[in-house]
Parts: structure tokens; C-alpha cells; sequence
């Protein structure tokens, strides 16, 4: 009727099958029950926050390194106004008059316009508005070799970025595992950070996936 018994036992039993498979397989996959592990470590919650992290990632390629100014890219740039920080289409309109032309109409906060032209043309999207009174035009540049080049080293620092924060979700689960150490036997605690680094891994392998992609839609 020992849980912790029975816990170690399974953990014990894994270990087994681990070291078996000789020296040199140091490959193999180690996946231990969430469940039988909780009251050291919430292996669930490891794995969303490592997800979250893919899903930044995600977020900002298509957000904000695209080679082909849309309306829609100009959408999340932030103002500053003196009220506090806003995205541009909740203080403007944008619409795209034309392939080489966006507009942003800033009729409803006259007062914010060159707040907003100030914010796309920092926006490191390579734009340079015009402000006509209270409407921002936004010439849309030829997309040339050196702006792919320059988008594809910046999804390069982004995914560089994202791998640290990984690594953050990675060290604060060890060293979460390693308070445990008095508790439960070493082969668990071995077992646990071998898991952590292993679901790591594979995040990083995601996130190189996604930066393959992404580069060789950069680059065309």
C-alpha cells in the first residue's frame, strides 16, 4: 500500500531497461508517468511552459518578420501615446490603397499621429511613412535580396532568443527535481533530469524546424 514503494519499484524497473540496453544507447527514450512523479514534480506543467515558448516563436515569425508588408503587419506595432501604450489599429485605420501603398487613417486620435508614424517607422519593418495631415502613408519597399538577408538573420536571433528561455524552463525543472534529493533515491532523480533534458531537446528541435521553414520562406 506504499505509493512511494511502488513509485520506486516502476522508476527502478526503468532504470533497468535503461542500463540494459548497454553502454553507448544513451539515446534511449526515458518517459516516466507524470503521475507517479507529481509530488516532486509537476512534469505537465514543464511541458506547457516549454510549449508557450514554441508558441512565442510561432508568434513572432508570422507577426513580425514577413517579406511582404500586409495591413495586417502594421496591425500590433506599439504607440506610445501619453496615455499609455496602444497597438496601432486600435488608434488607426489601416487599409492597403494599393501593393506599394498602406494607409493608416488617424481621424479618431488626431492627437496620437506622430506617436504612430514615430512607431512604424521603428518598427524594423524598413518603413518610412508620410504624415498628410491626419493620415500616415506607408510606401511599401521592393522587397530586395539584403531585406530577406536581414529577416532571416533576425528570425535566426529570435529562435537563438527562444532557446534561451527554454533553457530557463529546463534549469528552474532540475533544479525543482534536485530538492527532491533527500526524498527519493538518485536513480529517480537521474531518470526525472534525464526526461526534462529530453523533452528539451526535442522543443529545440521544433524550434530549429521552424526556423528551417521560415528561413527558406525568407530567403525564396
Amino acid at each position: 500500500g506504499c505509493s512511494r514503494c511502488v513509485q520506486h519499484l516502476l522508476l527502478s524497473r526503468q532504470l533497468a531497461t535503461k542500463k540494459a540496453k548497454g553502454k553507448g544507447q544513451s539515446q534511449a527514450k526515458v518517459n516516466i508517468s507524470a503521475a507517479l512523479v507529481e509530488d516532486i514534480i509537476n512534469l505537465e506543467e514543464t511541458s506547457e511552459d516549454m510549449q508557450a515558448v514554441i508558441e512565442a516563436l510561432k508568434e513572432d515569425f508570422s507577426r513580425n518578420l514577413n517579406v511582404r508588408t500586409s495591413p495586417g503587419a502594421l496591425d500590433h506595432i506599439t504607440v506610445v501615446t501619453k496615455d499609455g501604450k496602444f497597438p496601432l489599429n486600435q488608434l488607426g485605420q489601416i487599409s492597403q490603397k494599393s501593393p506599394q501603398l498602406l494607409t493608416v487613417n488617424m481621424t479618431s486620435f488626431p492627437e496620437s499621429t506622430a506617436a504612430a508614424a514615430k512607431a512604424i517607422r521603428e518598427s524594423g519593418m524598413n518603413l518610412n511613412p508620410e504624415v498628410d495631415g491626419t493620415v500616415i502613408r506607408v510606401p511599401v519597399p521592393k522587397v530586395t535580396r539584403e531585406h530577406r538577408e536581414s529577416l532571416a538573420k533576425l528570425a535566426k536571433q529570435s529562435t537563438n532568443k527562444s532557446k534561451e528561455a527554454l533553457r530557463k524552463v529546463r534549469s528552474k525543472s532540475i533544479t525543482q527535481v534536485k530538492k527532491s534529493k533527500n526524498k527519493v533515491s538518485e536513480d529517480t532523480i537521474w531518470l526525472l533530469e534525464k526526461q526534462i533534458q529530453q523533452m528539451a531537446d526535442e522543443a529545440a528541435a521544433e524550434m530549429d524546424k521552424l526556423l528551417a521553414a521560415k528561413t527558406k520562406e525568407l530567403l525564396g
